[in-house]
């Protein structure tokens, strides 16, 4: 079976209560149990933090024996070299992900330090972003 994590970061805590009219109604842990039920041939683990370096010794900790890591950095992933970094030093291949479209957002969403090291980018899709992410690892 499988191993793949989904590691979200700042302020996704707060999804379902966030900003709905961009990030929608439901939480991130209703949602995850979705994902699980419809991809029950994969072991899918979640982590979530608002604090960089957590993000950053996560990444270390599975970068070398998941099978996929589905990443959404949140406001780090256009400000964080050290995240762009650990992904650069992994293996494990990531998918990097957005729920709204960051193109048609603020400027500064445009850069993402993940990009260049990602296996793939998928975003403006809502949470179903999460689901064409891990669908990419089939």
């Amino acid at each position: 079976m499988k191993q793949l994590i989904i590691i979200n970061g700042p302020n996704l805590n707060l999804l379902g209560k966030r900003e709905p009219e961009v990030y929608g109604n439901q939480t991130f842990e209703d949602y995850l149990n979705t994902l699980k039920s419809k991809y029950n041939n994969f072991n899918i683990d979640y982590f979530q933090s608002n604090i960089e370096g957590e993000l950053i010794d996560k990444i270390q900790e599975v970068g070398f024996t998941y099978d996929g890591i589905i990443l959404n950095a949140a406001a780090y992933t256009h400000t964080s070299v050290g995240i762009g970094d650990a992904i650069k030093a992994i293996t494990t291949p990531i998918v990097e992900v957005h729920i709204s479209n960051t193109f048609s957002r603020e400027d500064f969403r445009h850069q993402s330090y993940i990009s260049p090291n990602a296996k793939g980018v998928i975003l403006g899709f809502g949470l179903k972003s999460y689901d064409l992410a891990i669908q990419s690892f089939i």
